[in-house]
């Protein structure tokens, strides 16, 4: 479905969704003007990817359509089909808390599995979590950039209008209308529809996971901004890469198969 193949699939795959909440373009070819050299690997309407470089990195960008079922196919294709094991999301979400501003970013340590598509595969009790090499260098990233970031966990859905609390044409059932303080008392920093699907299929598959997601929707603050946040994820994502792809040299060199945090002060 995505026509990759393997020698043009670098280790470390960006997965981003067509939104008009973000991006006027498409999000892959936007992404792709932060890379060195980047080309386009194959676009087929539904999926479009890029590879190129980022500081002598290679990485590739995938825009998918959006949701978890259509997630999943990008994502089984790069597991088949290429030698990929770090998977990244980046996009945008939605907010109910008061405290996470439209324009920040939100790095999320798990998912809750509000869809089905995951489902298919395992049972609703089994978790959504990043791997935490590539929270930490998302993390080391944001902080290094002086991007506004939370760490926390992300609702992931299926509904972007009632599953997210919101009425359509007057009908609004009371456990829609209940899910923005149900929430919000849980402390979900987001919510959006892609996060579970791709931690519970990696976490699977033996594959690494990470998504970083900016917001530009806050329900408490009846505040909707276009693109916000956008550049500072591209550029956390990225320098998150560099980071990881030091580290894990580091890690092969150390003969270690986890990372340890004494490595992360060692220079190249």
């Amino acid at each position: 479905m995505t026509r990759i193949t393997e020698q043009d699939v670098g280790r470390y795959v960006i997965l981003s969704v067509h939104d008009p909440l973000g991006y006027e373009d498409d999000v892959a070819a936007v992404i792709a003007t932060y890379l060195d050299d980047a080309y386009l690997v194959a676009d087929t309407h539904m999926f479009v990817t890029y590879t190129g470089h980022y500081k002598g990195t290679k990485v590739t960008v995938c825009s998918t359509g959006s949701g978890a079922p259509e997630t999943e196919i990008a994502l089984v294709d790069f597991f088949r089909f290429s030698e990929a094991d770090t998977f990244i999301r980046a996009g945008t979400s939605g907010t109910y808390l008061e405290h996470v501003a439209v324009g920040d970013v939100v790095i999320a340590a798990a998912a809750v599995r509000d869809e089905g598509t995951s489902q298919a595969y395992i049972v609703p009790t089994y978790p959504a979590f990043a791997n935490y090499e590539v929270v930490l260098a998302m993390l080391q990233a944001a902080d290094d950039l002086g991007v506004g970031h939370h760490l926390g966990v992300t609702r992931s859905t299926d509904s972007c209008q009632a599953g997210q609390g919101r009425p359509v044409l007057g009908y609004h059932q009371a456990d829609s209308k209940a899910q923005p303080e149900y929430w919000k008392q849980a402390g979900i920093l987001n919510f959006e529809r892609e996060t579970s699907i791709i931690y519970v299929l990696s976490s699977l598959f033996g594959f690494r996971a990470c998504a970083v997601n900016a917001v530009v929707n806050s329900t408490p603050r009846a505040n909707l901004e276009v693109g916000a946040g956008s550049d500072e994820v591209f550029r956390t994502v990225l320098e998150g890469i560099h980071n990881l792809s030091t580290w894990d040299r580091i890690k092969e060199d150390s003969g270690k198969a986890y990372l340890l945090p004494s490595m992360m002060a060692i220079k190249e």
